[in-house]
This record gives structure tokens, C-alpha cells and sequence, in this order.
């Protein structure tokens, strides 16, 4: 009985030493930054029209919409990068909230067509732009701009931030005064492609057309590291 006593305390003093152990650990979290120039925008834009017709509202948009694609066909824009966002045909209401209670009449229709452009060559934004509005293009949706291959920017904003995590773990050892061990598990959160306040100009001498701003793009890789403290 005293045997079983014992090796029953042994037991419980190894697992709470196992549990101390564990427990002597530093874990950081630290962000890794790195900027570049973009080579890619990317353009939602698109053609609406409203008649009385549904099929015209519609035909008007379908035609200019083709007028678009053509443009950007011939400006170089090949085909995997458009795609079509979405189509719509909406009725125009009258008196829908009007307060006399006249009852609401359908006076119109509004059809509009969306596309999504990556733009690979930045020289050309602006002609590209200028040309679409100029074929019936009145609907944009928005601008962004972006790097085609994000890896190596991502390779290094990986490198910066594990170099920073590390470095915090060394000074918190140091603070501590305690040994720095071995990394015991690394996580990572990569973000993606973001603007930044650094602007470089794509005017319209230079790019033709419409005048737009590239300015940087920011990666950004976050990691979490658990470094042992050593004895």
C-alpha cells in the first residue's frame, strides 16, 4: 500500500513538474512591413442607361458594354483579365413613397452591366480609362492597385518579422534575467497588398488620358513565436 502511495505521489510530482515547464515559456508577437511599387491596377467599371423599355435600357448598355470590351481588347488588355462583375434591370418607381397614396407607377427601367479589369500594364492606365469612358463607360466602382507576384514581398516582410520577434524575446529574457531558449512554435497572418500615403504619379503627359496616382503598396506579415526559457 505505502508502494502505491508513493508512486502515486512520484506521479503527481512529475506532472506538475511537466506543467511548470510548459509554463516557462515567452511568447511575442511581432509585424513584419515591406513597401513596394505597384504593377497592376485593378478597375470596376461599367455602363448603365434607364428608358421607358426594358429592352432598350438593356440594348443601350449590352451595346456600349461591347463597345468597351472591344477598346480594352485592342489597348492590349488580354482576356483573362475581365470579367464580368454583374447585370441588373431595375424598374423606376413613381410615387413609391410619395405621402398622398397615390398608388406607385412603374416608369421606367435602368439596366446596368459591371466588368472588373486588371490593368498589368501601369503606362497604359490612364489611355485605358480615358478610352472607356469615351465608349460609354459611366459607372466606376472603384481603383485599386496591387503587385502580380506578392511572394517575394511576402518572403521578406516574413523575414523582418520573425527577426523582430525574435529581438523582443531577447530583451524581455534579458529584462527577465533569464535564458533565451529554442523556438517551440511559430505562427503566422499574412495580410495583403495595401495602399500607402507615398504617392507616385502617373500624370497625364506621361500615361495619357485620365491622370492617376500609383503610390506604394504595403505587405504585411504578422508572426506569434514561443521561445523555452532555458535554465
Amino acid at each position: 500500500m505505502n508502494k502505491i502511495a508513493f508512486l502515486a505521489a512520484v506521479l503527481t510530482m512529475s506532472i506538475a513538474g511537466m506543467t511548470h515547464a510548459e509554463e516557462r515559456r515567452i511568447t511575442v508577437d511581432a509585424a513584419g512591413t515591406v513597401q513596394a511599387a505597384p504593377d497592376m491596377a485593378t478597375i470596376t467599371l461599367g455602363v448603365t442607361n434607364e428608358d421607358a423599355q426594358a429592352s432598350n435600357a438593356m440594348k443601350a448598355t449590352s451595346e456600349s458594354v461591347s463597345q468597351v470590351l472591344s477598346r480594352l481588347q485592342e489597348l492590349g488588355i488580354e482576356t483573362r483579365d475581365v470579367q464580368t462583375r454583374d447585370v441588373s434591370l431595375s424598374p423606376v418607381w413613381n410615387n413609391r413613397n410619395s405621402a398622398s397614396g397615390d398608388r406607385p407607377e412603374i416608369s421606367g427601367f435602368v439596366a446596368s452591366n459591371r466588368v472588373v479589369v486588371r490593368v498589368r500594364d501601369l503606362t497604359q492606365l490612364g489611355t485605358i480609362m480615358d478610352a472607356v469612358i469615351q465608349d460609354g463607360a459611366n459607372d466606376f466602382g472603384g481603383l485599386s492597385f496591387g503587385v502580380q507576384d506578392p511572394k517575394p514581398l511576402q518572403a521578406q516582410a516574413r523575414a523582418n518579422a520573425v527577426a523582430e520577434a525574435t529581438a523582443k524575446a531577447e530583451q524581455l529574457a534579458q529584462a527577465a534575467n533569464v535564458t533565451l531558449g529554442p523556438v517551440q512554435e511559430i505562427s503566422e497572418q499574412v495580410g495583403g497588398a495595401r495602399p500607402v500615403a507615398m504617392m507616385r504619379e502617373f500624370s497625364a503627359s506621361d500615361a495619357g488620358g485620365v491622370p492617376v496616382a500609383g503610390g506604394e503598396v504595403s505587405v504585411s506579415v504578422t508572426v506569434t513565436m514561443e521561445f523555452e526559457i532555458s535554465e
